[in-house]
């Protein structure tokens, strides 16, 4: 039944599909309380609240869009990208060493292995939904020519590993919230986030040279621009410091168009069986700084 409906609406334009979302992202911030809460605390801590009507618009959007990111026709979707910066990647390809791309909750994040994929065989890592009806949809829709998912469990990490040394591409998410013994607390934007230190160990065991990337949402419907930034951070040395380098880089990459990202996710929370970070001093609510 979902499958169906996402394969409807795969057919509506893209302008339309986003009016719909940005009606949607304020009904939904609207009614509910939670929702709201996190949208606004996370967003505000940041120092954006600023962008706070355009976050909520750019919330919607980034739901409705999924049917037809993930549902309509390959060639429709990449239609609607302009690359940028690609030669940066290309560089790193050519020197046969692997790339670990970095994608944060940022624009639409979900055309980016797809559109890497049209260059490059890509092993993208994926965390199955805990709902089975959804299984056969996001498989399916992030299952493409040249891009292969690897689980988010060691036979996933072995995949990711052998996908460098063969000098492939491969592609994550940093600012997912790892499962306990995957992870180390480290500042994201001056808050302690439970942060995955897989990228990091990929590139000290690999050399492969980190590349950071985006897919800004372009208004009226008209597409997506994806660019490619390089990592210009200082890795360290302990897991601490590499770990926290790249929360930074991600916060630099989220400062170019701060309302697209994701603000409503639960980046902040303690997964089961991880220990609490140290308590945040001076937690300003939403309110206080609007």
């Amino acid at each position: 039944m979902l499958v169906t409906l996402f394969r409807l609406l795969s057919t509506l334009p893209l302008l339309f599909l986003h009016a719909i979302g940005t009606l949607g992202g304020w009904l939904v911030y609207l009614a509910s309380a939670s929702y709201r809460g996190k949208l606004k605390d996370n967003l505000f801590r940041a120092g954006y609240p600023a962008a706070l009507p355009q976050a909520i618009s750019e919330s919607g959007k980034s739901m409705f869009e999924l049917p037809f990111i993930w549902c309509a026709a390959p060639q429709r979707v990449l239609r609607t990208a302009t690359i940028e910066n690609w030669e940066l990647a290309q560089a790193a390809l050519d020197a046969k060493t692997g790339v670990i791309f970095l994608t944060p909750h940022l624009g639409c994040f979900e055309i980016i292995a797809q559109a890497i994929a049209t260059k490059t065989p890509l092993t993208a890592l994926y965390r199955p939904p805990r709902k089975a009806a959804l299984k056969p949809l996001i498989e399916g829709a992030r299952g493409r020519h040249n891009l292969l998912l690897a689980p988010a469990n060691l036979a996933g990490v072995r995949t990711l590993f052998k996908a460098l040394k063969k000098g492939q591409a491969i592609g994550l998410l940093p600012d997912q919230v790892p499962q306990n013994g995957e992870g180390i607390w480290a500042d994201f934007f001056g808050r302690p986030a439970y942060t995955m230190t897989l990228p990091a160990k990929l590139q000290q065991m690999s050399g492969a040279p980190i590349i950071l990337s985006y897919a800004e949402r372009l208004p009226f419907g008209r597409g997506y621009v994806i660019r490619f930034v390089p990592f210009d951070e200082t890795p360290g040395h302990t897991p601490e410091q590499r770990t926290l380098a790249i929360n930074l880089a991600m916060e630099k990459l989220i400062a170019r168009c701060p309302a697209q990202y994701i603000w409503s996710y639960n980046r902040y929370k303690t997964p089961p069986g991880v220990e609490a970070p140290p308590a945040v001093s001076n937690p300003a609510a939403p309110e206080q700084q609007a």
